[in-house]
């Protein structure tokens, strides 16, 4: 049976932290309950904005205002300490992509959850694209065979005033990472969700036109994948306007299904909208290829429809409520939150090492952050 009102809240006010309020406020079953930012001032100018209370101490938050959900917002590398705090007092956590900047800090936000019983997930609404939707039956109706051989082609373009536009952005220490770590999650995700466990990782990454950021904004890897399929991912942020983000799969039946999931200029939360609706750009499945125009239409139709910058998450953050009605895990996980970290931080310590990575792999005795800069 289904739960009335949920009540949730929003740990850090950043620009990202406007879509999941919006979302929240249009959810039947969802109400924003409160706040948290690491400045008071941060915190008042957004619950005033939402009229919610404002707080400074997480645990006070989740306690008085009888949390259901908090949703951790802040930036990469400062995702443990919220979501910990929050978990703890018995709050279930969504955590904004990626879940962590390093597998140290996933680690503990996952222990932490199980040990709390509580429920983890990472934000990836991208798989409520109707266009991904699609290849994610169609692999598991088993109309391509086997996947055997996965790609994501994502050349975006960040200029100086998206870097400008928050202090945290484009520095290793509070940021964590460039394209992999900011821009790439939501691909590699689906990547991961359309393909299956990785196995072995040897990638690469570059600062190609960015000399007033730390971070790379340029990153490639080949991928071996458990099932025996294998992978390449192009990820940069140097291609002028933006172009596309796309994630395509091949079948051992040599049938092949893809989706664009971003053309164009690339949404930037608070900065940019989302310009072109996500489609189905490739699709040659036997007797399913004439579908592809058909749904475009229909795609291009529902996007026209809907704001699509809260509507997705609106879609994730349902979900997640309905798994806790329903007592299941959420679509994304906090493991699948993980594997997103564990296979960008297998390119950084393959770029490191120059060698390729196996994998599972675990945090090292120091924090995976250290010898990410100053690499080349």
């Amino acid at each position: 049976m289904r739960n009335s009102v949920y009540n949730i809240a929003i740990l850090g006010c950043g620009k990202v932290a406007h879509l999941h309020a919006s979302a929240i406020q249009n959810l039947p079953n969802a109400r924003l309950a409160g706040v948290w930012s690491r400045t008071q001032q941060t915190a008042n100018g957004f619950a005033c904005q939402y009229k919610v209370p404002a707080y400074t101490d997480v645990a006070e938050l989740i306690k008085k205002e009888k949390i259901n959900l908090a949703v951790v917002c802040t930036p990469h590398p400062f995702h443990l300490e919220p979501a910990q705090q929050a978990a703890l007092q018995g709050a279930n956590i969504l955590v904004e992509k990626p879940l962590a900047s390093t597998l140290e800090d996933a680690d503990k936000i996952i222990s932490t959850c199980k040990k709390a019983g509580v429920k983890l997930g990472v934000v990836s609404q991208r798989r409520w694209y109707e266009p991904v939707l699609r290849v994610k039956k169609a692999i598991e109706a088993g109309k391509i065979g086997k996947p055997v051989l996965g790609t994501v082609n994502m050349l975006g373009w960040r200029d100086k005033s998206y870097y400008d536009a928050d202090k945290w952005r484009g520095n290793w220490k509070t940021e964590g990472g460039g394209v992999l770590v900011n821009q790439a999650p939501h691909q590699l995700d689906i990547l991961l969700w359309f393909m299956g466990e990785v196995e072995e990782v040897y990638g690469i990454w570059r600062n190609l036109n960015h000399p007033y950021i730390e971070v790379e904004d340029t990153a490639l890897a080949v991928i071996k994948f458990r099932n025996g399929g294998i992978g390449n991912v192009i990820v940069s942020n140097s291609q002028k306007p933006g172009i596309y983000g796309k994630v395509h799969v091949h079948g051992e039946n040599g049938a092949s299904a893809g989706v664009q999931t971003d053309g164009g200029a690339m949404f930037i939360a608070g900065m940019k909208g989302i310009l072109e609706p996500p489609v189905n750009d490739l699709w040659t499945i036997p007797g399913e290829e004439e579908l592809v125009e058909k749904w475009k239409m229909e795609d291009v139709r529902h996007f026209s429809s809907i704001d699509p910058m809260t509507h997705y998450m609106e879609r994730q953050i349902e979900d997640f409520l309905f798994a806790l009605d329903e007592n299941r895990d959420p679509l994304v996980t906090g493991e699948d939150g993980r594997r997103t970290v564990e296979l960008f931080t297998a390119i950084y310590r393959s770029t490191r090492d120059n060698l390729s990575i196996k994998l599972p792999l675990y945090p090292e005795n120091k924090n995976d952050m250290d010898g990410r800069s100053g690499l080349l």
